[in-house]
């Protein structure tokens, strides 16, 4: 594999809005699960080959220098730009390391990944929440295995996420549902959307966050479209006449979806609002904690 140089890993949240996180992590740059929708191959990130996966120089020892540097511990994020569990963390272990840095000194951990294997954590992260918090955030779009393999053709199977939640929370670890984004025209049926809300809840998930749309810009809209007319020709002509060059995309049937999802997701006691997800995982730490968000 190759390394890239990097001067820091730790970037400070310009707000803790995003699930409470202080800080944003990665590990590694690029992406090999090759979702077809991915704002990460957007021109402003600059990320060159961005399918390429490369690990960062001497990432451990950097990450430990910084910890040691910070007066105040934090809610660290993974997985905003590079999916912390890709392939090769199955041998590499960075992620697993780091996740062992950031308990040793007192950091919570918000994860972010469509990989099952972040279940051979599960010993790391329940260390863990007996000190501080821990989220795990897994990606869910569709129960669809073979829609599924369209969008998202190499990352592990929707059913194989869902196992792993419900190993996670089994486990205890407070994990739920990204379901997002919810494609138009592809993904933004009432029964698509509430058949992952019913597995989410049948795997134990605490929560289920969606957004009912997608986003588009520089150097991502074209490589999505291009993705979308190998899927079906006519799908690129309905995005442009319905988008443009509009940045947020959200479904023709956003507010239908919002509504039945709601009202399934207080039926089955799942929480989706972002301020309740926040202070469900944070609760119980204490006052040291709540000092994250000053």
């Amino acid at each position: 594999m190759e390394h890239i140089p990097a001067k820091r890993l730790l970037i400070r949240s310009k707000d803790t809005g995003w699930f409470g996180t202080d800080y944003t992590m990665n590990l590694y740059r690029g992406c090999c699960h090759g979702c077809i929708y991915c704002d990460s191959r957007s021109d402003c990130y600059r990320i060159e080959h961005f399918d390429q996966v490369r690990a960062k120089e001497n990432a451990l020892p950097l990450l430990r220098d910084e910890l040691r540097r910070k007066i105040r511990p934090g809610i660290v994020g993974l997985g905003s730009m590079s999916d912390p569990y890709n392939p090769f963390e199955a041998e590499l272990q960075l992620t697993r390391h780091a996740l062992e840095l950031l308990d040793a000194y007192q950091f919570g951990a918000a994860i972010a990944t469509k990989s099952d294997l972040i279940a051979r954590d599960i010993d790391v992260l329940s260390t863990m929440r007996e000190r501080v918090p821990v989220l795990c955030k897994i990606t869910v779009t569709t129960t669809d295995e073979a829609l599924a393999a369209q969008l998202e053709p190499h990352a592990p199977s929707p059913a194989r996420r869902l196992e792993a939640v419900q190993k996670l929370a089994s486990a205890g670890i407070f994990t739920g549902i990204l379901l997002m984004p919810v494609l138009p025209y592809l993904e933004d049926s009432v029964e698509n959307v509430l058949s992952v809300v019913e597995a989410a809840a049948q795997a134990g998930a605490r929560f289920v966050y969606p957004a009912f749309g997608v986003t588009m810009r520089a150097g991502q809209r074209e490589y999505f479209l291009q993705r979308l007319a190998e899927l079906s020709p006519d799908l690129p002509g309905r995005y442009l006449r319905r988008y443009g060059d509009r940045y947020e995309c959200p479904s023709p049937h956003a507010k239908a979806l919002w509504t039945a999802f709601t009202r399934r997701c207080r039926e089955l006691g799942l929480l989706y609002q972002m301020q309740h997800i926040t202070a469900a995982y944070q609760r119980g730490y204490g006052e040291r904690q709540l000092s994250f968000f000053d």
